[in-house]
């Protein structure tokens, strides 16, 4: 799973009617963030974007799949990311309208950042002799 520099210049360039994105490396391939949300992940140079109920049908109508992985040892893995359907790439406005719909499917399904909870000690307290 691979985002050569080449295609996530591509991309920074193609979905530039979006607004600003960020492209961040993990585990071999990438996430694409706007407003430190990630809405797309790009892996072996292929763009997937955040899908649920309301956007899957899209995806589907094009004959796109979603993300697909296997973990050594398990079975594979499908993930809320689907495919974009390649003509895209070459439509920046239609594509930044796809971007637009997985970005809210994105914050509307973020889970809320973990609260740290205090630890059960009590903060120790010399005693004045």
């Amino acid at each position: 799973m691979s985002a050569s520099d080449g295609f996530q210049e591509f991309l920074k360039d193609q979905l530039s009617g979006f607004g600003p994105i960020a492209i961040r490396r993990m585990f071999g391939g990438a996430g694409v963030y706007a407003d430190n949300v990630m809405f797309a992940l790009i892996a072996d140079d292929t763009l997937y974007l955040k899908a649920d109920d309301t956007n899957i049908p899209a995806f589907e109508a094009e004959g796109m799949q979603p993300f697909t992985y296997t973990a050594k040892g398990r079975k594979p893995i499908s993930m809320s990311y689907w495919e974009v359907p390649p003509r895209l790439l070459e439509e920046p406005g239609e594509l930044a309208e796809w971007a637009r719909v997985a970005h809210r499917v994105a914050c509307a399904t973020k889970k809320p950042a973990r609260k740290k909870t205090p630890s059960n000690k009590k903060p120790s307290r010399k005693r004045k002799q």
